[in-house]
């Protein structure tokens, strides 16, 4: 049986958890869904008119990767990437976007499944966390699943860059203490998936680091209307911190596909060579 102390601390524990429930709910109230569910849609070719074969990028992960909260295509994240990796590259970038408003970092092998078989992207941009914590799924598991699309998608020949968990302690409408409590679990959450990154072959870019002090002390700019999805400037800048790995990433892809395009080349006119007959003319 439970002494005295042990029914005491039992109780404490349930009290906290009644009362965190509590403010989670105040939460959602607060935050409501005044953008919908769905982002906009921005999967395209940018800069379609620059010379060469389109860069593929493509998008993973949650809402902010999806864009939602930017109210025209060009200000989502996906938008402002292939238009900056596009103006880097001087190439056109055809976006594809198969992030989901609310998924998890469990979700990431059904955004994956979701692709053609003959789909081989240049780069691909992994952006998901904040569903992560707020569901308290386990970072053990969600790293996990972050491993498993790293190395999905370099078997695809894709380099990958890793947006980390942004600092949920920005979002105001959280009342304090959860506030305070899901802050600590989203930086707990990013170093685990910078280090899982790293370790795997990925560029991880922490955005706390980048421009979370930006989300803190501009609120009113760098969110939307409901106060927890980026504002356009807030795609802006979360953009702006994830372009240069982004580019990096890109054109270690395209320097390999060259290699390997010069490589095939070279066999194919070895082979042509070994193939002619003996007294052939040459050219």
């Amino acid at each position: 049986m439970l002494g005295a102390t042990g029914i005491a601390i039992a109780g404490t524990a349930l009290a906290v958890r009644l009362a965190l429930g509590r403010q989670a709910r105040i939460a959602r109230r607060r935050i409501g869904k005044p953008l919908g569910e769905d982002a906009v849609p921005a999967d395209r070719v940018w800069r379609p008119r620059l010379d060469g074969d389109p860069v593929e990028l493509l998008l993973l992960g949650d809402s902010l990767a999806a864009g939602l909260g930017a109210q025209r295509r060009k200000d989502t994240l996906g938008g402002r990437l292939a238009k900056g990796l596009a103006r880097r590259l001087h190439r056109p970038v055809r976006l594809r976007t198969v992030a989901i408003v609310g998924s998890e970092s469990t979700d990431l092998d059904t955004q994956l499944a979701s692709l053609e078989t003959d789909y081989l992207p240049h780069v691909a941009v992994i952006v998901v966390g904040g569903n992560d914590v707020t569901h308290r799924i386990p970072v053990s598991l969600s790293v996990q699943h972050l491993e498993d699309a790293i190395g999905w998608l370099h078997a695809l020949g894709a380099g990958v860059v890793v947006g980390t968990c942004p600092d949920l302690g920005a979002l105001r409408p959280v009342p304090q203490p959860l506030r305070a409590i899901a802050s600590r679990m989203s930086r707990r959450l990013a170093a685990a998936q910078a280090q899982a990154a790293i370790e795997h072959g990925a560029t991880a870019v922490d955005l706390r680091r980048a421009v979370g002090t930006m989300f803190f002390d501009e609120p009113e700019e760098m969110f939307s209307l409901d106060r927890f999805h980026p504002s356009a400037l807030g795609y802006r800048r979360t953009a702006e911190a994830l372009l240069p790995a982004v580019s990096a990433a890109a054109e270690e892809s395209l320097s390999e596909d060259a290699l390997a395009e010069g490589s095939a080349a070279a066999t194919d006119r070895r082979t042509s060579v070994t193939a002619e007959p003996l007294g052939a003319p040459t050219r």
